[in-house]
């Protein structure tokens, strides 16, 4: 410290250092618990399906079953929706242009999240797995909103 209160520019790269280190401590627990949630939104079939598979076919295989899986959970609650909201098309049309535009916004966040052309080449053996897990994740997610909209009706 040069005076009271003032510090020199090594202080003041310690203390801001100092801060960052504090900050990334605090931010870790946080980054554990979403990757934690993330991880946990598998199924008990899907987890299984895993435990018995040797090879990335086989992985792949459990992961387009749990995006199946889901999307069929998905559609349920989709046609829930739209049967309570029956009585006034104009809430059935709202609602259908909503999925159109969900669909559509799954779709490029794949695509954005793994871009390149070839995507075998560029991802590997693992690109079929990861993009059906993500489309299990997204739909998750979606199910959720879904549900939520259901209790509107």
């Amino acid at each position: 410290m040069l005076a009271y209160g003032v510090q020199s520019n090594s202080e003041d790269s310690r203390t801001r250092e100092g801060l960052c280190i504090v900050r990334y401590l605090l931010a870790v627990p946080f980054v554990l618990l979403a990757a934690l949630f993330s991880f946990s939104q598998n199924s008990a079939q899907y987890l299984a399906c895993n435990e018995k598979a040797k090879a990335q076919p086989e992985l792949n295989a459990c992961a387009k079953q749990e995006a199946d899986r889901v999307d069929a959970q998905m559609n349920t609650v989709y046609k829930q929706l739209v049967a309570k909201a029956a009585s006034d098309p104009n809430d059935v049309a709202k609602i259908k242009a909503a999925e159109r535009a969900w669909v559509a916004y799954r779709d490029a966040y794949i695509e954005a999240t793994y871009p390149a052309a070839d995507k075998q080449a560029e991802y590997g053996s693992e690109y079929l797995m990861d993009v059906a897990l993500l489309t299990a994740r997204l739909t998750q997610q979606h199910i959720a909103d879904l549900q939520e909209m259901l209790k509107q009706y």
